[in-house]
């Protein structure tokens, strides 16, 4: 059976609110607040828990070392430098050093099951996340995790990230989907960019992060049908309002797409690449831009249950905000709306930095034997989900203020935890300093 499998990233027990993310309206609004770590990881285990218990595939990805003494050495610090020393030397690289951003795991690539590749394999293209300082950090661990895991080479190819230069620009996943009958049948994808290569990044308020040019050369690289592969402009209009990524206003489940109406430049050329699909496009007059980006309904998580049934695995502020709340429920009560059902979750902690449900997680469509292939323990049952849960209860913290950045006992907890988070998962030595 062919199954998608979501990866959700595990939130790093650095997670805080520094507002790195320009674009990102969430993100600026509550930098300098203080974090929960602790809050942060346990919302994201229960978001894993219900979707497994619907009976979906739940898979987990580690976070990121922070800070990463690769990435220091890079910035000129002496080996063994520690986030201490960054506060003392360059305090305004520490919260950059510092960020947990890998748990948006949306971005951490770009993923091609073996049905639609040319060599039968799957395919994943760690995003090189240039666009924002904070994220450029992340493709080396990324990849490093990624071929830990999808380690079998007859049966998944994960590439290296993309040079890191503006006309490369690559966000992963959040700016790229796929529209099929059927998760085991080959699909159309959609990439989905806000500027050419040579385009400027900053047009009018907020950068365009994802440059068209990425797409083209992940499709080649990935052996894509260039007759079903689909290449479509985001609104500016929706990335100056704050979806700097285009899973803020648009998401594809299956044969179902579902965007507001501002969510792409030219909706006609669009709908005419995409013959057989079922589009709903959700008027502005009835959820306005700024409601769908605030509330991130569309940043929720469509997905099919074993029924056959669609459900929307949506952040409680959904729910809070009534244009968003009135829609989710006309829809629901919709017998020919593809939304049958919903789930509202609290995500705040992520919400607060901009993140979703979506944001949370990277789609990878498998068959039972690639599964079976997987080179840890990464899917998830109530006994990993418990197991983790303790784990976070043991190495977490309940606040982090952002003076705890320069904490020594901080860089000391988070290595403590991600030692004993590896050899639960068994993925080996995968982080610098086990090595």
């Amino acid at each position: 059976m062919t199954a998608e499998v979501n990866f959700d990233g595990l939130v790093g027990p650095t997670h805080n609110y520094a507002g790195l993310s320009l674009g990102n309206r969430a993100s600026t609004a509550n930098a300098g607040a203080v974090s929960s770590p602790r809050r942060a990881a346990r919302q994201g285990l229960a978001k894993m828990r219900l979707l497994a218990g619907l009976g979906l595939v739940q898979a987990v990805l580690p976070p990121q070392q922070r800070p990463d003494p690769v990435v220091l050495r890079r910035l000129g610090f002496p080996a063994g430098t520690t986030n201490t020393d960054v506060a003392r030397a360059a305090p305004e690289l520490l919260p950059i050093v510092m960020s947990a951003s890998s748990m948006w795991a949306a971005n951490a690539a770009t993923v091609s099951p073996s049905v639609d590749t040319a060599d039968g394999r799957v395919h994943l293209t760690p995003a090189n996340l240039c666009s924002t300082t904070h994220r450029s950090f992340e493709p080396e661990q990324t990849a490093r995790a990624l071929r830990a895991i999808f380690a079998d080479r007859t049966r998944f190819e994960v590439h290296d990230p993309l040079p890191a230069a503006a006309a490369f620009a690559d966000e992963g996943a959040a700016n790229h989907g796929r529209l099929t009958t059927a998760h085991d049948q080959p699909a159309v994808h959609v990439f989905v960019y806000g500027r050419d290569a040579d385009d400027p990044v900053v047009a009018q308020r907020f950068p365009r992060r994802q440059s068209r040019l990425a797409g083209e050369l992940i499709a080649r690289s990935h052996g894509l049908d260039p007759a079903r592969t689909l290449f479509v402009r985001q609104s500016p209009v929706a990335i100056d309002a704050g979806a700097f990524h285009n899973d803020v206003v648009s998401v594809i489940n299956e044969g179902v797409l579902l965007a507001h109406e501002l969510a792409f430049e030219d909706r006609a050329a669009l709908l005419d690449g995409l013959p057989g699909a079922v589009v709903v496009e959700v008027p502005a007059g009835l959820v306005p831009l700024e409601d769908a980006i605030s509330s991130y309904l569309f940043n929720s998580q469509l997905v099919t249950l074993p029924d056959g049934t669609m459900t929307l695995i949506a952040p409680i502020e959904v729910d809070e905000t009534p244009s968003t709340a009135a829609y989710l429920a006309a829809a629901v009560a919709d017998p020919d709306h593809p939304i049958a059902s919903s789930h509202t979750l609290d995500l705040r902690e992520s919400m607060r930095n901009g993140g979703g449900p979506a944001c949370l997680r990277l789609r990878v469509v498998m068959t039972d034997d690639e599964r079976a292939a997987l080179g840890a323990r990464v899917v998830v049952d109530d006994g990993l989900l418990d197991e983790l849960g303790s784990w976070v209860e043991a190495h977490y913290r309940d606040e982090l203020r952002p003076e705890d950045l320069a904490d020594p006992q901080l860089e000391q907890e988070t290595l403590t935890a991600l030692d004993e988070l590896t050899a639960m998962l068994g993925l080996g030595n995968l982080y610098d300093f086990q090595r």
